[in-house]
């Protein structure tokens, strides 16, 4: 016999899998072949119609599996965690293939040499210190190669795309200072964020409850917003309260976006603390008033009440005006130290969302230093009673002690909120995941088979095609991508394979980093990096430039 030639076969095929595409349509299904990256053939109830089915080099019997879209996380913290750690199974194991970086007004790039080591301390608690990264970039093009060429040459181990930090933006042009930007120096942030956008980024983020970005006026965000549309891109706040102003923050956003003709995507967009408690309808009939306006907004959210920060971000803005060196010397002020404490405890101060701090719900999950490990796990005021102090006393020492680095929970959200914003049409699903810290929030690990396993599966709170367009196909939209986000061909072959029956997070509070069960395989670019269950060692994953 005459060998078999497999020049014009495909590389694999992926057979009887029941397809649910990206878009909200019905499953069906579909033999799916894969060559050189892209989807080349989808061919409708093959056994059962008895038509040619495509040929392939490897072909998997996939019956019983879903096959979906890659998993698009639209709010990432991994900035440094991709160049850090080549696994990266945090992500790649949920069937994620694509992050989207640079959140919450905050990140590396575009930075100078004060503003980098300014910028490395104030986020110590999202990335660690960074001191184990060679960073050797300061633009966003620069950063964007760098993740290109990943691990020798070799990527990352899931795809990138980055927003501009508009925080980063405003310390590298006017510093840390609660002001006005003089005329120059806002033509400077316009450059600056121009030459961002045009070296890839899809958009800018902004961190309005974080210092330096929250200095910015409507009027600085506006002008900023207005240059990131003209560039095809979106603008992501973290707005000004998630807590007792939370409803007139997202009123200012949806007008300041408007005003600017941006399209707007809302950061992790949710309403926590008492104040809101049953109030996701009001958020709700705010947004389908401006759509049905003409507005261009989306949302993401992760299927968790508590929320992660950094201890520190929980202080009024006044206090970290300067930068963290003027913050640490604030702290050790007495006298200014007790007015920090004011601000928390009595008044309710802007970095913890203009309401008065509950102690008891403020858990600390990672320290950088080790020999304050003993406070992980607890939160602020069962260590206050462990030491036999006020809470505020073993706050401030933590931030002192630990520079600034220490990460927490915050158990102030509420289900019924959760459930009703992410079944809005504009919903997108984003993890919002810290990978430090001892005890990580378990978003970080369990995101996405948590939406398919909790809340599709065991609540039915979604249908199953709904859930995955959110994850897929709506923020492939949103990101502009053209060939991405659907099971189509031509389209990459960026694709996830879970079975329906078991998909579930491995996470949990106690056990952070436990990885999920019933997603056996994910591809990149059409090779596996998750096969039988298992991290291979592909690093299929480069930079997504905005098209």
């Amino acid at each position: 016999m005459d060998p078999v030639d497999f020049a014009d076969f495909a590389d694999l095929v992926l057979r009887d899998a029941e397809v649910v595409d990206g878009t909200g349509a019905p499953s069906y299904r579909a033999d799916v072949a894969v060559k050189d990256g892209r989807i080349v053939s989808i061919v409708k109830e093959a056994a059962a119609a008895g038509c040619q089915r495509p040929r392939a080099r490897r072909e998997m019997d996939v019956e019983g599996l879903v096959l979906a879209p890659g998993f698009i996380d639209m709010h990432a913290h991994s900035d440094l965690a991709l160049l850090r750690d080549p696994d990266h199974s945090a992500k790649v194991a949920q069937g994620v293939t694509l992050e989207v970086i640079g959140q919450d007004g905050l990140s590396y790039a575009p930075v100078d040499d004060r503003t980098l080591e300014e910028v490395r301390r104030a986020i110590t608690g999202w990335n660690g210190p960074g001191d184990d990264i060679d960073v050797d970039w300061r633009s966003v093009g620069e950063y964007l190669d760098r993740l290109d060429h990943g691990f020798d040459g070799r990527g990352i181990a899931v795809n990138a795309a980055y927003l501009i930090p508009q925080g980063t933006v405003r310390a590298l042009v006017v510093g840390w200072e609660d002001r006005e930007a003089t005329p120059e120096e806002l033509d400077r942030m316009r450059q600056v964020v121009a030459e961002g956008m045009e070296q890839g980024a899809v958009g800018m983020s902004s961190g309005l409850t974080y210092t330096p970005g929250m200095y910015a006026s409507d009027a600085e965000l506006t002008e900023l917003c207005r240059v990131v549309a003209a560039h095809g891109g979106y603008w992501c706040p973290h707005h000004r309260s998630y807590g007792a102003g939370a409803l007139q923050a997202y009123e200012e956003v949806v007008t300041l976006a408007r005003t600017a003709g941006c399209p707007l995507h809302l950061a992790h967009a949710t309403l926590n603390f008492a104040p809101n408690k049953g109030r996701a309808p009001e958020l709700l009939a705010l947004l389908d008033d401006a759509l049905a306006a003409g507005a261009d907004i989306t949302l993401d959210t992760y299927p968790y009440t508590p929320g992660c920060t950094t201890l520190a971000a929980l202080l009024p803005s006044w206090a970290g005006e300067g930068g963290p060196d003027a913050l640490l010397a604030r702290l050790a002020d007495e006298t200014v130290a007790e007015r920090i404490r004011h601000d928390l405890e009595v008044t309710g101060s802007d970095g913890c969302h203009g309401v008065p701090v509950e102690w008891d719900t403020v858990e600390i999950s990672g320290v950088t230093d080790p020999a304050l490990a003993e406070y992980v796990g607890r939160t602020v005021r069962e260590c206050a009673d462990r030491r036999g102090e006020a809470p505020w006393t073993t706050a401030r020492r933590l931030l002192v002690e630990d520079r600034l680095g220490t990460t927490v929970l915050q158990h102030v959200g509420h289900e019924e909120n959760v459930r009703e914003i992410m079944r809005h049409r504009v919903h997108t699903g984003g993890s919002d995941g810290v990978l430090q810290g001892a005890r990580p929030h378990p978003r970080a690990y369990g995101t996405f088979p948590r939406y398919l396993g909790r809340y599709v599966r065991e609540l039915g709170v979604l249908s199953l095609e709904e859930c995955v367009a959110h994850l897929t196909g709506r923020p492939a939209a949103r990101l502009r991508l053209p060939d991405r986000g659907v099971v189509r061909e031509g389209y990459r072959a960026d694709l996830v394979l879970f079975d329906p029956a078991t998909v579930a997070p491995g996470a949990t509070f106690e056990q952070p980093r436990a990885l999920p069960t019933g997603i056996p395989y994910v591809l990149i670019d059409g090779r596996f990096v998750i096969e039988d269950g298992r991290r291979t060692d592909v690093l299929a994953g480069r930079a997504v430039r905005r098209a």
